[in-house]
């Protein structure tokens, strides 16, 4: 138990490693459909390169979606809407009417006995025109009717039985008025005002659209749509090779593969197929890994850096699983030029290129026509990355979305034209997939955003907008601190540089080093470089307590930078600018002259970081440096190489380069860098021997 408990203590970050990628590819594998895919890749308008195919079993020709487009069209043109009659609301009006009659005949004319027979008579004609009126059925102006023709048919539902009926045996309510006022002039004796009114005010739409069952007989009318046309018998030749693939062929080449995959997949090993699967996945994986053990160790032994990679691989091909799962002919919409543009903000071009091949290829075992979305997506991954060679600000995302959609459109464009020889038959739907697939890219700057807080990693983007001097920041230093900022801006040279010199990060050095003082804003006349006008306010204080207000810069440079919300790997630079060196100046004095008491060191000491890293180490080699090079008087270059040498050769004795991965080999580049740089700020020339 112990010795397994230590093998696991000694290799547990290489078996995290093996468990990541383990976790990966079962994670792939889930996304992969558990059935045989058709082994012919074909092309419509290409020749057959296969040997010649005999049909396997017998299976039905499907249609294409342009003849099932037609026939749609045709039945929902020929298929007539369906009217409801409402006969309760017709009997309650003529109720109504009767009611309504009675009340304004007494009105008009008192006397009852005089008037019986007339009353009586109106009545019967007024009922009469009614019941004609509602009987034939006063129609529902809806949309489906609009400008047709009188002899057009529709369905009305009459006692739960459907009958087939023109417009023109209908009323609307315009024609049942000029009805009415026809009818009562025939009649003699007719109060033809009061009628008028009445049954004016009275009639109504008693034959009502109803839209459920139109769509219930548009929904029946459109199953009964045969999907094929036409059987291929087991034994049949399909096609011979070299035989140019015809529209003709391709449906049944079409059908073939999609009988095939049914039938086969549902009878065939499940086991034999994720066997396969899994083969495949591995090989991508294994070759990916192998990749970064060749060319990118740093990521490869990074374990936040490979989660990233992984993680931005699996929810690509999530997405495009789910999209094939439910609508296939969405797939253009998935943002795969996510991948490329995320993978080069955080790394560089040559990983970006192979990342996105390999989510590509992975992709690609999941979606129809694979060969034809393989080489949409890679082509325009690579002028993706081409796009963005040099990030330098979020901008540039809008003009990568616009050449993604160029080269989608493009790309599928001459495709289409290669397949089907005309401009009928592409599908121009696709051109809208691009478009919105181009503006989904844009939301690769929130996901950078959101790597960035949950990885803890920085993007040259973020660095270019942090190093602008008129960042907020920035700006609040050069002006309370102007002393501090040209020091800072002297240093960035210096660094950036010798980093570019050793190798590394030219552009986050460059941005460490404008923040890593930025603490002195707190008390700037402490430091000399901010001092004007010729007072030291040291000259108050004990040489310990000046040294606590040097040291204390860090600290609160440390406050500011968080307060501002500054990366971390940013406020690493504050932190480790000074490592645990001692303020040699208030240091010596206090020796000098306090020589009998003794010395608390830790009042004299900055308790920060070492440098962990190349480029922390070489900005506390710049800054001492560039620091004391202000303090020669008379430079010239012997001073100079003394001063480089010393200060530096020191920093080393005190040890506080240990936890960095800088060689004896890198500072000496680095120091003959800066000796060469200070020459050119001090104007001094180089004398060559005689």
């Amino acid at each position: 138990m112990k010795k397994i408990l230590s093998f696991f203590r000694e290799h547990y970050l290489l078996i995290y490693k093996y468990f990541l990628f383990t976790v990966t590819v079962l994670i792939l594998l889930s996304f992969f459909p558990k059935n045989l895919k058709f082994k012919y890749e074909f092309q419509k308008g290409k020749p057959w390169q296969h040997e010649d195919l005999i049909a396997p079993f017998d299976f039905a020709i499907l249609k294409s979606d342009a003849e099932i487009k037609v026939e749609k069209k045709e039945i929902l043109k020929n298929l007539h809407p369906y009217f409801k009659y409402i006969k309760d609301t017709s009997d309650q009006n003529k109720n109504k009417l009767i009611k309504n009659f009675n009340l304004k005949w007494d009105e008009k004319y008192p006397n009852k006995d005089s008037n019986n027979y007339l009353k009586n008579l109106n009545r019967e004609v007024c009922v009469s025109i009614y019941d004609t009126i509602l009987s034939k059925g006063i129609i529902e102006v809806h949309k489906t009717i609009e400008n047709k023709p009188d002899d057009y048919n529709i369905n009305i539902l009459k006692n739960n039985v459907a009958e087939k009926k023109e417009l023109k045996d209908l009323f609307t309510i315009h024609s049942a008025n000029i009805y009415i006022q026809k009818v009562l002039k025939e009649h003699d004796n007719i109060d033809v005002t009061l009628l008028t009114r009445l049954l004016t005010n009275c009639i109504i739409q008693n034959v009502k659209y109803d839209e459920n069952l139109t769509l219930k007989a548009k929904q029946a009318a459109l199953n009964k749509i045969s999907l094929s046309h036409g059987m291929i018998q087991k034994g049949e030749k399909i096609i011979s090779k070299g035989d140019i693939i015809s529209n003709n062929k391709f449906q049944i080449l079409y059908s073939l593969k999609k009988d095939y995959e049914n039938q086969i997949g549902n009878s065939s090993d499940y086991h034999l197929i994720l066997t396969g699967q899994i083969i495949l996945v591995l090989i991508i994986i294994t070759v990916f890994i192998l990749f970064l053990l060749f060319f990118r160790k740093d990521i490869f032994y990074s374990n936040k850096k490979l989660i990233l990679i992984l993680f931005t691989i699996i929810l690509t091909v999530f997405m495009t699983k789910i999209t094939v799962k439910y609508n296939p002919s969405l797939i253009y919409l998935v943002p795969i030029c996510l991948v490329p543009i995320v993978i080069r903000s955080f790394f560089d071009t040559n990983l970006a290129l192979f990342v996105t091949i390999i989510t590509i290829v992975l992709i690609g075992l999941i979606v129809p026509n694979s060969f034809e979305f393989i080489f949409l997506q890679l082509i325009t991954g690579i002028v993706t990355i081409l796009s963005i060679v040099k990030l330098q600000n979020r901008s540039q995302f809008f003009l990568t979305s616009v050449l993604i959609f160029l080269s989608y459109s493009l790309i599928y464009t001459a495709l289409s034209l290669i397949q089907q020889g005309n401009f009928e038959d592409i599908k121009y739907i696709n051109y809208g997939l691009f478009a919105i697939s181009s503006i989904l890219t844009l939301f690769s700057y929130p996901l950078i955003f959101l790597y960035e807080k949950l990885f803890g990693f920085i993007t040259d983007v973020t660095l270019m907008e942090l190093s602008d001097s008129n960042s907020k920041l920035l700006r609040q230093l050069s002006m309370k601190a102007p002393g501090t900022f040209q020091h800072s801006l002297q240093v960035s040279n210096l660094a950036e540089e010798a980093i570019y010199k050793i190798g590394g990060n030219s552009l986050l050095i460059r941005t460490g080093a404008l923040y890593h003082d930025i603490g002195k804003m707190d008390m700037p006349m402490y430091f000399i470089e901010n001092q004007s006008s010729g007072t030291n306010p040291h000259d108050d204080h004990t040489y310990a307590e000046s040294a606590k207000i040097i040291i204390s810069h860090v600290i609160k440079g440390i406050e500011m930078a968080k307060k501002y919300k500054l990366p971390e790997k940013i406020i690493d630079f504050i932190r480790t600018h000074h490592g645990t060196r001692k303020v040699e100046y208030f240091y010596t004095l206090q020796k000098k002259y306090f020589p009998d008491e003794p010395i608390n060191e830790d009042d004299f000491s900055y308790n920060g970081l070492l440098p962990f890293s190349k480029e922390t180490a070489i900005l506390m080699m710049a800054d001492s440096v560039e620091a004391a090079s202000r303090s020669i008087k008379e430079p010239d270059e012997q001073k100079i190489n003394d001063l480089v040498d010393n200060i530096i050769d020191k920093q080393i004795q005190e040890k506080q380069f240990i936890n960095s991965d800088i060689t004896f080999k890198d500072i000496t580049k680095v120091k003959n860098v800066f000796k060469k740089r200070l020459l050119n700020i001090h104007h001094i020339r180089i004398e060559y021997p005689e």
